[in-house]
């Protein structure tokens, strides 16, 4: 009996504690400060990447020869 005493006395918060500091260090590494500016900076690089992209698709369509 006193083996189940020392696990649930020490190993099983040895164990919760363990996962929580991973969980709390995953949630870290998922946002990183400062990630924000730098995600919509990329978003406006896209978007006008995506309209440079448009108005030379309709050029090439244009300059296309159609059977």
């Amino acid at each position: 009996m006193i083996p189940w005493l020392i696990f649930a006395v020490v190993i099983v918060p040895l164990v919760v504690i363990g996962f929580v500091a991973t969980r709390r260090r995953t949630a870290a590494g998922e946002h990183p400060a400062g990630e924000e500016g730098l995600t919509e900076q990329e978003f406006a690089d896209a978007e006008a990447y995506e309209a440079k992209w448009h108005e030379q698709d309709k050029e090439r369509y244009r300059e296309e020869r159609l059977p």
